[in-house]
């Protein structure tokens, strides 16, 4: 691999510029005032609560009546598909939650389709199946807003293994990623994004052109049908698929990566920049997209062309006409960064690096909801938060674990007793038309939460 280039004059920062005035950031979106706020700025700070929705309290499950969660005050919220509900369909519901993202349905409901990161050769949990010996998969969920009520579920997708995250299309499917690489027992080849419609059964064959690597997650460009994709390893690339015929994935398509421009040409790392630093980027052809056991995989062969390395790139989303991405283990100490490309300038921004733990601790999926505000979902250590990131640059707790499973267990459910307070929370989504609702999962002992209140009145 080529070295990297950390810092110095050799990288082509742009656009630093002094603090935009207030009067101007008021004329701007959320996240443009964010940008205009963090160019050239300190690292952020962290409220202890949001400006606008203010302190966390513990708020029962309407479900259960068991307080779950932790929100501000005006907020409430349902749980739904616990691990080994019986679904529609009577299939039980898959464990470890994951991904997710919600498609608003012409009858005005809800559908959500949703990831398992089960990573066991135990056997398909349903048909289609790519790999009769995988246990991962997606499975749907339908929501009626107005009611405030889940209505039905079922399998759509499953021999996969480890479905961590993935993306919504502009077309109405979500794509499911594959975080591994492994060989099943039989040598099938694992590693592959798979398409599954919000209103139907997942297809079971891999887009092998957008290559073959620990996939997390994507954001795919409305106006172009580009595809933007993660990949959680260190060194990991970002990848973008453009695809022969929009909307079309499975009709190929070439995967390149991104290079962040440097003066001397080398391959760049960006583990260690702060909030501000700005890039000018590029992209190089992945020769080898779907590589075979022995051979180069593509982090190593775009690196190899120029291409920067990340450290675990994990969430990714599309919003502000912009691509969204986390990576996880980055930043100066090693707690996350956000960084945010501009397609149509070309370029990437560090949006943020979190100074340490106490601020943020290693965030994973991220989600933009319809009002310009980001939700990060964290999977660190010791509390888990969903945090949300204000238009001055500060990040703030919006909603805590709060799941304990007592003694004698949950009337109707099958999950064991005990504190999951630790577990990471995973595919924050909103509903796409007004996003009133709030949908998000904790992974362990898997459970899927819808939650409302008054987000218009604050920055998500």
């Amino acid at each position: 691999m080529t070295e990297t280039v950390r810092g110095g004059a050799g990288r082509r920062q742009f656009l630093r510029g002094s603090l935009a005035t207030a009067a101007s950031l008021v004329a701007l979106g959320p996240l443009e005032a964010l940008g205009a706020r963090t160019a050239g700025a300190a690292p952020m700070t962290k409220r202890p609560s949001s400006p606008d929705y203010g302190p966390l309290y513990p708020v029962k499950d309407q479900t259960t009546g068991l307080p779950l969660l932790k929100l501000p005050k005006g907020f409430e919220y349902i749980s739904y598909g616990w691990t080994g509900d019986a679904m529609s369909d009577g299939i039980r519901t898959p464990g470890a939650h994951d991904g997710m993202a919600a498609f608003r349905r012409p009858d005005g409901k809800v559908a959500l389709v949703r990831n398992h990161e089960q990573g066991s050769f135990t056997g398909a949990f349903t048909e289609p199946a790519y790999n009769q010996a995988a246990n991962g998969g997606t499975t749907n969920v339908i929501f009626d807003p107005d009611k405030g009520k889940f209505l039905e579920s079922w399998a759509s997708l499953s021999g996969t293994i480890r479905n961590c995250a993935g993306g919504p299309t502009p077309w109405g499917s979500w794509l499911t990623c594959e975080e591994t690489t492994v060989l099943g027992p039989d040598g099938t080849r694992h590693g592959y994004v798979f398409e599954v419609p919000y209103d139907g059964k997942g297809d079971p064959r891999p887009l092998r052109g957008m290559g073959r690597y620990s996939h997390e997650a994507v954001a795919v460009d409305p106006n172009t049908g580009i595809v933007y994709l993660t990949e959680d390893a260190t060194p990991s690339g970002l990848y973008r698929y453009l695809p022969t015929k929009k909307s079309d994935l499975a009709a190929g398509g070439e995967l390149q990566m991104l290079v962040v421009e440097t003066d001397s040409g080398t391959s760049y790392s960006t583990y260690t920049d702060g909030t501000g630093a700005e890039y000018r980027t590029s992209w190089v052809r992945i020769p080898n997209p779907d590589y075979a056991p022995g051979e180069q995989r593509p982090a190593e062969q775009g690196a190899a062309l120029g291409a920067a390395v990340f450290r675990r790139l994990e969430g990714a989303w599309w919003g502000n006409d912009r691509v969204y991405v986390v990576s996880t283990s980055g930043g100066p100490k090693g707690q996350g960064q956000v960084f945010e490309y501009d397609p149509a300038r070309e370029s990437m921004r560090v949006l943020f690096a979190s100074p340490d733990a106490s601020v943020l601790n290693n965030p994973d999926n991220i989600c933009v909801s319809p009002r310009g505000g980001i939700v990060l979902c964290e999977d660190g250590d010791d509390f888990e938060y969903l945090h949300g990131l204000t238009a001055d640059g500060e990040i703030f707790p919006f909603a805590q674990n709060q799941v304990v499973i007592p003694a004698g267990g949950v009337p109707g459910k099958s999950v064991n007793p005990g504190d999951y307070t630790g577990s990471e929370w995973c595919g924050s989504t909103f509903e796409p038309k007004n996003g009133n609702w709030l949908f998000a999962n904790a992974q362990s002992p898997g459970i899927t939460f819808a939650i409302t209140g008054p987000f218009r009145s604050g920055s998500l």
